[in-house]
């Protein structure tokens, strides 16, 4: 069974790529990728986390002031807002 990840999209590489270092320095196992297509947001990167992490994932980016497009779960070819 394969794992599913969950992930939260950005309106600039910027807040990506420090969203990125936060939840790295946080400990926690993400991973950063291009958005998928389904997914409408500004910026062409996404971070990919565990669903059991969304609310650590939440905290870390808000405490932190990292502006978040969304947060998004596969639902077969596509994602829905979670």
């Amino acid at each position: 069974m394969a794992v599913e990840y969950w992930l939260v999209a950005f309106d600039s590489t910027h807040h990506a790529l420090r969203a990125e270092a936060e939840l790295e320095g946080a400990g926690l196992d993400i991973d950063i990728r291009p958005t998928p297509k389904t997914v409408t947001a500004g910026c062409a990167l996404s971070i990919d986390f565990f669903p059991q992490d969304l609310e650590v994932v939440q905290r870390v980016l808000t405490e932190k002031e990292v502006v978040v497009r969304g947060y998004f779960k596969p639902d077969g070819p596509t994602y829905v807002t979670l």
